[in-house]
Order: structure tokens, then C-alpha cells, then sequence
């Protein structure tokens, strides 16, 4: 393996400067992505989803646990797995502290086809806290692009499953579909903010135009009110 060139502390210095303008163009340009991200038009969601959790059966409304907007890793654990997807499983390794979102009136919760008999103990081996339901092998993935049609097709068996995050966006008792992401979309994601990034109100920030505000800067997770 090559190591980097070695230079004297004005030339890395030099080096540096001119890598951060194109950093900083680089910051720009996602920034004017997240505006316009921001401005999708959204799909209501009329169909009825039943999923299972710590509680019991919910729909996609309680899963939104009163807050304005839910965030859901499409979690690949098969019905017939005894684990799950570890590509899935790493993605929420990197998932922080929750208060940081519901903070700012966003549930994170993650979604599988597995029964939540099978989930329940591999949540329990793998330490994570964060809300997991089943959608029971219904169509809740399939509806939101996590599994493939073209791909299924192109091979005539069962449609294949792949990871993804989904955004809704609750107005009352109304929900809907604001952005979904699969496959490379999902690098760098996992901090409070890059989930934030995906979704219809953003950091909800002063400097985010179009979003309504919340506390400015983070506090201790144990000193929000939810």
C-alpha cells in the first residue's frame, strides 16, 4: 500500500487550502441539494399498513409516536432468517442517541419482513434500543421500493430485498410519502443531522429557509422535553 507524499508543513498547508475551496464548493452544492430535497412534492399514503412491535399490533400512524415525521430503515431480515441483514445491521451500529431527532419531531424506527419473534431476540443480542416493528411479509417494503419488481421480474422468482430508508410526513391523521433512498444512498448516513438531511422539514434550523425552528443548538440528550 502507497503512503502519502511527505512534504514540508507550507506545502501541506498550501495543499490543504487548495483542497478545502473544492470542499467547499462540494458543501455548497449539498446544501442547494438538501433546499431542493426539501421542496418534493409528497404522496399521501391511503393504504393500510399493520405492522407488529413491543406493543402489539400499530399502523403506520402509530409508528409516528405523535411526533411530525418518521424516518424508517427498511431493515432486510427475511421471514425464514434467524438473523439479519449485516450490511442493515452495521447502518444501525451508527444510529445515535434518539432524543437528538425527537428533539425535532422525528421518530426513527426500523422495519423487516421477519416475524417479531425473530426480531426481538436479535435485537436483544445485537444491545440496539431503537423502535423495530414487523410488517408480517406484507407489502409495506414493496410499496416504498425496498424490494425490487424489475429486478424479481428479470429473474421470475421472489422478489429480492434491499436496504432503504423512507420518510412520511404526518398533517393530523393524514400520511405521507416525502423521499426514499436505497443502495449508495445510504452511505454517510446515520448522524441526527443526515437523517434530517432526507426529510420534507430538514434540520428545521433558522438558516433552513421554509423550515419551522426548534432549539437551535443540540443539549444533553437528557435535557430535552419530548
Amino acid at each position: 500500500m502507497s503512503l502519502p507524499e511527505i512534504v514540508s508543513r507550507a506545502e501541506w498547508r498550501a495543499a490543504r487550502a487548495e483542497l478545502l475551496d473544492k470542499e467547499n464548493a462540494v458543501t455548497r452544492a449539498l446544501d442547494a441539494l438538501r433546499a431542493e430535497r426539501r421542496r418534493l412534492p409528497m404522496v399521501p399514503v391511503d393504504r393500510e399498513y399493520v405492522f407488529e412491535g413491543g406493543d402489539g399490533k400499530a399502523t403506520l400512524l402509530d409508528l409516528f409516536q405523535g411526533r411530525q415525521q418518521l424516518v424508517v430503515h427498511h431493515f432486510v431480515f427475511e421471514p425464514e432468517w434467524e438473523t439479519g441483514c449485516r450490511c442493515c445491521s452495521a447502518f444501525l451500529d451508527q444510529i445515535g442517541h434518539l432524543a437528538h431527532l425527537h428533539a425535532r419531531r422525528t421518530t426513527f424506527a426500523a422495519v423487516s419482513r421477519a416475524p417479531f419473534t425473530r426480531i426481538l431476540p436479535f435485537k436483544a443480542r445485537m444491545g440496539w434500543t431503537v423502535p423495530w416493528y414487523s410488517s408480517d411479509a406484507g407489502d409495506f417494503g414493496a410499496d416504498f421500493g425496498v424490494v425490487s419488481e424489475r429486478d424479481g421480474a428479470a429473474e421470475g422468482g421472489e422478489l429480492p430485498a434491499r436496504p432503504g430508508v423512507s420518510c412520511f410526513l404526518r398533517d393530523g391523521d393524514r400520511v405521507f410519502h416525502t423521499y426514499s433512498a436505497h443502495g449508495r444512498g445510504l452511505e454517510g448516513l446515520g448522524s441526527t443531522t443526515s437523517l434530517l438531511d432526507l426529510t420534507a422539514l430538514g434540520r428545521q434550523e433558522p438558516h433552513a429557509l421554509g423550515a419551522p425552528a426548534t432549539p437551535e443548538h443540540p443539549r444533553y440528550h437528557d435535557e430535552y422535553d419530548d
